[in-house]
């Protein structure tokens, strides 16, 4: 029997992921649950970012970032968890001025959830600006830029939080409320004042 070389290999690979993938988008009620976008931007830093430059996520509708999140799970060792929320992140990447919901959220609510703008930022924001505010991803605004992103009006900065934005030339968008469909208005205007006393 003739051995198969790496491209052989490689492309009987890509073949059945792509024949699996097209059967799965077929049943939408066989889909996996949905991941976590949050958790997802911080996958991507620590997963995907050493490899690829961000690419602009509308380069590829949201179904054939499923077929491609199927096989990079395969290529980097990803866990399904982390799969899901990787892929979760950029389909909201996607479409970054739509307002998404996980189910039990609210996004009527306007109370402050109690959560400090320092614990938002620390869980929803640090993945993707960093911790000192300089921005861990391609796109991702300098904070610490006394005439940059911050300098803003504060009606400006939260409509780009509560909205999702793209800033000009960037690869990649923020979706609404950093991936964090849970965040209130008030949980907004606290890592606002956060990020504006920090950095």
């Amino acid at each position: 029997m003739k051995k198969l070389t790496k491209n052989m290999i490689a492309l009987m690979a890509s073949t059945g992921l792509l024949l699996i993938s097209a059967a799965v988008m077929a049943d939408e009620n066989s889909w996996p649950p949905k991941g976590n976008a949050t958790n997802g931007a911080k996958a991507w830093a620590d997963n995907c970012n050493r490899c690829h430059n961000l690419r602009d996520v509308k380069d590829l509708r949201d179904d054939q970032w499923i077929t491609t999140m199927f096989h990079m799970r395969l290529r980097a060792g990803l866990t399904g968890q982390d799969t899901r929320d990787i892929l979760s992140f950029l389909q909201a990447s996607n479409s970054a001025t739509s307002n998404f919901v996980r189910p039990g959220a609210s996004a009527a609510s306007t109370a402050d959830s109690g959560l400090s703008g320092e614990d938002v930022y620390t869980s929803t924001c640090i993945a993707c600006h960093g911790a000192n505010g300089k921005g861990t991803v391609p796109g991702a605004p300098n904070f610490t830029d006394k005439g940059g992103r911050l300098s803003k009006s504060d009606d400006a900065l939260l409509k780009s939080l509560t909205n999702g934005m793209q800033s000009p030339g960037s690869p990649m968008a923020m979706p609404a409320k950093g991936g964090n469909s849970a965040l209130t208005p008030g949980d907004l205007k606290n890592v606002l004042e956060y990020m504006k006393k920090t950095f």
